[in-house]
Formats: structure tokens, sequence, C-alpha cells
């Protein structure tokens, strides 16, 4: 990775606390431009809290968050050399682990809602969009189903075509398996991984590990709100130097 390339995304000093309760303690993180980042730890090491930070769904307590060098501002409106939320927001597409359809529209109305309402796009341009990228995630035979009528590996790759219909710059992805039945979770890691494929900048939290080894450059080993290790996924996941995290692994080599 060139490092003379502006980061899609560089936090410093972040830190989020709900009360008392201090969740981040401290992350310094950049994300290059055209990299899989993989997000690993054990539950309640703040992963989530961390992805939902990058794209101001959880507001910094402390710390600076910039978007290609612009400093992210919780103001609603871009000023200056700031930009505001929701413009992050447009240029920074999240998936959850809960797919959050609209169950009155259709699967082709559900991809192309923000487009149209957000975005102000030209309805047959935001359908025929929808329709392409239905075809990417292999659901072009369901655009006029209701999201009743689908699986939820279904649910969750409209839920991925929706996101990517805004044409984010980066794609974040929180445990978007965790909430599929076993048999459902490799085809929506497929679509991932062609994600990652096709160059898109990512943030993946997962649990899925040798999903990450595969598709990740780099992943980051969060426990107790620090990044405690980090390196490419050859390095940490084959030859980890803490106990700590040879011991988080050891659960998923047994």
């Amino acid at each position: 990775m060139n490092s003379t390339i502006q980061p899609a995304i560089s936090v410093r000093g972040l830190t989020k606390s709900y009360g008392a309760l201090q969740v981040l303690k401290g992350i310094d993180l950049d994300l290059p431009a055209g990299e899989v980042l993989a997000i690993i730890g054990p539950s309640g090491s703040g992963k989530s809290t961390l992805i939902r930070c990058l794209n101001m769904m959880e507001v910094l307590t402390t710390g600076d968050l910039r978007f290609q060098g612009q400093r992210v501002s919780t103001k609603f409106k871009d000023k200056g050399d700031a930009i505001g939320t929701a413009t992050l927001r447009r240029k920074v597409g999240m998936c959850f682990q809960h797919f959050n359809l609209f169950p009155h529209l259709t699967v082709l109305e559900n991809v192309t809602k923000g487009p149209t309402v957000v975005l102000k796009e030209d309805r047959k341009a935001a359908d025929n969009y929808a329709r392409e990228l239905l075809g990417k995630v292999g659901l072009s035979d369901k655009a006029e189903s209701y999201p009743s009528q689908l699986s939820g590996g279904q649910k969750q790759r409209v839920a991925i075509a929706r996101s990517l219909a805004m044409k984010p710059d980066v794609m974040l992805f929180d445990e978007v398996t965790s909430a599929l039945d076993p048999e459902l979770v490799g085809e929506v890691l497929e679509v991932v991984r062609e994600l990652a494929r096709g160059g898109m900048t990512m943030v993946l939290v997962t649990h899925e590990m040798a999903f990450a080894a595969e598709v990740a450059d780099r992943v980051v080993f969060i426990d107790q709100g620090v990044i405690a290790e980090e390196g490419p996924p050859e390095k940490v996941m084959k030859d980890p130097s803490s106990d700590r995290l040879k011991q988080f692994l050891s659960r998923f080599n047994a």
C-alpha cells in the first residue's frame, strides 16, 4: 500500500464512553483507500462501537475523525475544511447485523429509496442501477418481492445492495452474518468477497476468522477498548505475538 495516498478514514485519540463506562480508550487508526480491514476481538471489546464511530453512528467522546483528509464535524452541514455527518454517511455506507429493510416496500424500492430521496436521483436511473446491483448480489429475480418473502441471507444481500446504491467510497460491515443461520452465511460472504476483489475500501467486524484471513489486507485485534495487535492476516492470524490473541484465536482453531 502506498503510504503517500491520503487515508480514506483516519482517527486519532478516539475514545467513547457511556456514562462511567469507557468502551474505547484511545484508538489511532488509518484506513488507506482500497484496503480491506478486518476487526476481530472478543464480545464487549469495542469492535462494533469502533465501526459505528467511523461513520458517526456513534459520536466520539474525544478524538479526531477525518474522511479523505477532511475533519468530520458533528454539525449537520459542511463548513470550511470540515464535512458534516450527513455527508460522511453518504460516503461511508454501513450494513448491520440486522437488515432493517422497509417491510412495506419491494426489494427494488428498498434499494432505490436512498438514491431517489437523499441523492435526488432520477427514478429510472436509480431503478436501472438498483437492478444492476441486485444482479451482482444474485437477486435479479427478487426485485418485485417483499422482505417477508426472502430468506435471511437474501435480506442481508438486499441490505448490501441498498448500501451500495448510494455509491459509497467506503463500506462498513458490522457482523453481517451473525444473525444468519449457518447455511446462509456463505452466500453473504461471497458478496463481500466479490466487493473485495473489486477494490472496494472496507472495514469488516467479524467472528468469521477464516474469512477475515482470506479477504483482509490487515487485521486489527481489539481487546478491552484498545488495539492490542495489528498487521497482515498471515502474521496476526497465524503467528500472533501476544498470549491474549493466541488465547482468543484458540477458540476458533479447536
